[in-house]
């Protein structure tokens, strides 16, 4: 059997005023494994394996029993089986915590959770970190769930040349998200996010992602070698024209237009945030939409995403273009050319409130800023 014993202060590093883990030893075969408690202490705070002097020390020694008695019912099991694997307790472990699922599918059953309910954007962006977190096979089981591992995720993100906000806002973040649903289960004790640093670069959002006046008219105005990109560049013009994501786009419904001061105006609600949006429609969109009788060439995003980089080429922008880069586009426009109020913006890109277009989706250009100073001067 392997002999079990609570060691704390391995590395000596103690002091009156810093403290030391304690572990659980485990010794089998000439061979230690040593499982983190989580339990931080001061050295006046452990004796003979007990914790002591502590206002917490009767919930922290009944944890301490209760993990010998769990880690002793694994060991019982691997005996059964006929092997004995020392390092793989940990694991064998959680999974008796959490009722033999894998950490892997414990997340699988949260997003199912988290996304029950929500739109179908919200959804579809649980798949997708679903799909792609399989696919990297790195975090699978409990004992995977540490500091080295965010790190590792964090460098596999980076190779994929994906910028921080992107990296926090479409990965980490739902990880994250996760492992904070098993501790508050019980599954787990710590969070490893809380030690490494992740840079979320919240204030700038969105920002370069958008064509310059130039760039979209030379996207508008390309010509393309097949109907395929015509219609692929079509929806982006329409995009641009609208404001809307995709979500929005694929569920465009030509019924939903109203006549406003002998103005077609399109209004409904977003599909990821269910908040009213008013987009009084442009002589552009308008001819997109008679070409296509009203019924737009709707295709999958991520067909959509692909062949909007093949559009850039004939173009000749050298930018990689995707679905969103139209909504960042129109909105950028409508305040640099079109000079209208943040207010009206965030109407039309149906946001709660001007902070949101401000950070994400608007930026003044240099020529808008110059040209404003040279009216004021004029004032002068």
């Amino acid at each position: 059997m392997p002999l079990l014993e609570y060691v704390y202060n391995r590395y000596k590093k103690a002091t009156s005023t810093k403290e030391a883990v304690v572990e659980l030893r485990i010794t089998y075969d000439r061979r230690q494994k040593y499982m983190t408690t989580n339990i931080f202490l001061l050295p006046k705070h452990w004796h003979r394996g007990k914790v002591i002097n502590r206002i917490d020390a009767i919930q922290l020694n009944e944890f301490l029993d209760k993990l010998l008695v769990d880690v002793r019912k694994v060991i019982l099991q691997m005996q059964e089986e006929g092997t004995m694997d020392i390092y793989a307790i940990p694991d064998r472990l959680q999974r008796l915590w959490s009722g033999g699922l894998s950490f892997l599918e414990f997340c699988e059953k949260r997003a199912c959770v988290r996304s029950y309910g929500k739109s179908d954007d919200s959804q579809e962006r649980y798949d997708r970190f679903m799909k792609f977190f399989r696919g990297w096979g790195g975090i699978k089981a409990w004992d995977d769930v540490t500091e080295e591992k965010i790190i590792a995720f964090d460098a596999y993100l980076d190779k994929r040349k994906l910028k921080p906000y992107s990296k926090w806002q479409n990965y980490h973040r739902f990880l994250n998200s996760f492992i904070i649903d098993a501790i508050n289960e019980g599954f787990l004790r710590r969070n490893p996010y809380k030690w490494v640093r992740i840079d979320k670069e919240k204030s700038k959002g969105g920002i370069g992602k958008y064509l310059s006046p130039e760039e979209f008219n030379q996207v508008r105005d390309a010509e393309l070698p097949t109907e395929s990109l015509q219609r692929v560049r079509d929806l982006f013009v329409f995009q641009t024209y609208t404001c809307l994501s995709y979500v929005d786009l694929a569920a465009f419904d030509a019924t939903k237009i109203q006549t406003v001061k002998n103005m077609k105006v399109y209004v409904g609600n977003r599909g990821k945030t269910k908040e009213p949006f008013t987009i009084p429609l442009l002589k552009p969109a308008l001819e997109i939409l008679k070409k296509y009788k009203n019924k737009l060439p709707i295709i999958s995003l991520d067909s959509y995403n692909f062949f909007l980089k093949a559009v850039a080429q004939h173009a000749k922008v050298d930018k990689s273009l995707s679905s969103h880069w139209a909504r960042h586009t129109g909105a950028t426009l409508l305040l640099n050319q079109g000079g209208l109020d943040m207010k009206v913006v965030a109407k039309i890109c149906g946001h709660s409130s001007t902070k949101i277009t401000e950070q994400v989706y608007a930026k003044l250009l240099d020529e808008t800023v110059v040209d404003a100073m040279v009216g004021y001067e004029k004032k002068m």
